[in-house]
Order: C-alpha cells, then structure tokens, then sequence
C-alpha cells in the first residue's frame, strides 16, 4: 500500500511540476543531462521510503537544490519542497535556505517571499539568517507597497506565534540597514490584530536609538507606556545609552529616577551609561557616586567602566584618582574573571 501511494504521488506530483515548467526540463551541465526532474524527484522519494524523516533525504535534496539554483532552474528548485510539504515530507530548514539565497541573488522578490511563507509553514523554528536573507531583498526593492503587502499576507497566515515572527523580522529590517522598512512594519501591527509586545518595542527603541533618533525613540517609549506595557531593564538600559552619546544628562537622570522608581534594579550595563554620561559632561563627582553605589550593589565593575572612569579624570587632571583605579583596572584584568561591558 505505501509503495502504490509514493508511486501515485510521483505521478501527480511529476504531472504538475510538468505542466508548470515544461515537460522533460533538462539542466545545465552541473547535472547529468539524462537526469531531468522528473528522476530527480523520485530519488528524493526513494531516498527516504524506508523511513520518510531520515537525514539521506534531506541531504539528497540540498544537493540537488544546489545543483538547480547554480543551474539558474529557480522555480523548479522552488517547487521541489513544496510538492514534499504537501504529501507531509518534511525537509530540513537548509533546503529552503539555498533557494532564497538564490532569490535574493537573483532580486526575485516573489520567489523570496513563497519560498519563505512555505518555510514558515513547514518548518517549527527558522533561523535569523533566513529573516536576514528576506530583509535585504525588501531592501532592494525599497517599495513600501511590497512590504506592507508581504507583512500582512504573513498575518494572514495561520501561524502559532505571529508575533515572534514579525519581531524577528523588524530586528532583521534593523539589522540590514532597513530601518525605515522596520519602522513601517512596527506602525502597520499597531494598526492590524497583531499589536506590538514588549519585545518588539525594545526592539524599535533600540534601532532609533542606533539612529540617534532620541525624540522619536521617547515617542515610541512614551507610546509604549500608554498602551498599559511596562518597560523592563533592557528598554531602560536602551535609552539611558542613546541618551549618553547624545549627551543628554537631564533625560539620563530622569529616566535613572523613574526607573529606580518602578522598583527596576540596575545593572551593569545600566551604571555604565550613568557614569559615562556624567564622566564626559566633567560631573566627574556623580560619576565616582554612581560607581561607589555599583560597588556597594556588589556589582563588579567592568573594564570599559574604568577604562571610562580613568579617561574622565585625566581630562580633569585628577590624576592620582586616575591612577589608584588604573591599578584597580589591571587587578581585575589579572584576575581569572574579567567582567565584560559595553
């Protein structure tokens, strides 16, 4: 009975594949020329009859995948885990990583964005390089109407955690150097039934911060606060450093104070900000506050903390200061624990 089923499903499969690109498709030399699509099919097929999730088929697909994407047969490439997908033949997340590489190689945004919402469907977790891939394609498209189009087609999918992948990939669209495309997805989930959690803000205050978009990142912040989301020590640490390389004490301070208010502890990361903003603003006495309070927290301080700390008191020509915490620095660097901050 299993046999008579993978030999229908050759034949319909084979059938369509067929009809859609032309009967007995031939590839370029990379493949044998006697080896057309049809034969490859049936041994991804017969590769895993014995056992239809075993690693032999996955791996002759990829081979195969990569032969036709080299060939430049992209649609056909495109097919071959659908038409599997579709008689419950699951294959790895690298299949589908080879063909929208090729995609995105190629500019062929329709292929980049089928391939990707089969990937979704067929595969539990997809990996941040594949969010990477499709995030450079928009970018080279640079059209709104493309993406807003994509996002919703995605919302309208019936995935489990719609949120997590919207999230993953407006930090893509960041991370790609897409930030306006990133902030366009950010305000069309505002908009839609998919609104934006905890993690999607920080995600879009940290790429305005990156910007240096302050009033823009506070807008988000103070947005985030109204719709009843309350802010974690990460979207904090966020604004405290944007602030700080913009040079906004006064707001460092009054975000520090409303933090500390909301009963939010700081770390780090959190006192590095602080004693940076008030070092390079010459508050060299705050900042030296701020540190005996991260020590009297028990939080051992890092090395760019001192590194910070040192570079400010030479520049106010304290340089005894200066030197007893250059010693202290080159303790801890001795030590067998370096703590790390950035």
């Amino acid at each position: 009975m299993a046999g008579f089923l993978v030999k229908s499903f050759r034949v319909s499969a084979l059938s369509v594949l067929s009809n859609s690109v032309g009967s007995r498709l031939s590839l370029s030399t990379q493949i044998p020329p006697e080896e057309t699509t049809d034969e490859i099919l049936n041994q991804i097929l017969a590769a895993g009859e014995d056992s239809p999730s075993s690693s032999s088929r996955e791996e002759l697909c990829v081979g195969y995948i990569r032969k036709l994407c080299a060939a430049g047969d992209f649609m056909v490439a495109a097919r071959i885990p659908r038409f599997l997908r579709n008689k419950h033949i699951f294959v790895g997340p690298r299949v589908y990583s080879y063909i929208l590489e090729a995609a995105e190689r190629k500019n062929d945004i329709d292929m980049l964005t089928h391939v990707f919402k089969d990937l979704l469907v067929s595969c539990e977790s997809v990996g941040s390089d594949s969010y990477l891939v499709v995030a450079r394609g928009f970018g080279k498209q640079n059209s709104r109407g493309m993406l807003l189009n994509f996002i919703r087609e995605v919302c309208e999918m019936d995935l489990p955690r719609i949120d997590i992948v919207l999230n993953r990939f407006i930090y893509a669209l960041g991370k790609c150097g897409n930030p306006d495309g990133a902030l366009l997805v950010f305000e069309d989930m505002k908009s839609s039934g998919c609104r934006p959690d905890l993690i999607t803000y920080n995600t879009v205050l940290a790429i305005l911060g990156r910007l240096g978009r302050v009033d823009d990142m506070l807008r988000v912040f103070a947005s985030m606060r109204a719709v009843g989301l309350a802010p974690d020590i990460f979207t904090y640490n966020t604004i405290l450093n944007s602030l700080r390389k913009m040079g906004r004490l006064d707001l460092c301070m009054v975000h520090f104070r409303e933090m500390t208010e909301r009963g939010i502890l700081p770390d780090l990361l959190t006192f590095k900000a602080l004693i940076e903003s008030f070092g390079r603003s010459g508050n060299i006495d705050e900042a030296l506050k701020i540190f005996e309070v991260m020590k009297y927290r028990q939080i051992r301080p890092s090395i760019p903390i001192y590194r910070a700390l040192i570079f400010s008191l030479k520049k106010m020509g304290k340089m005894e200061l200066a030197l007893k915490f250059s010693n202290e620095m080159n303790d801890l660097i001795r030590g067998s624990v370096v703590p790390r901050g950035s």
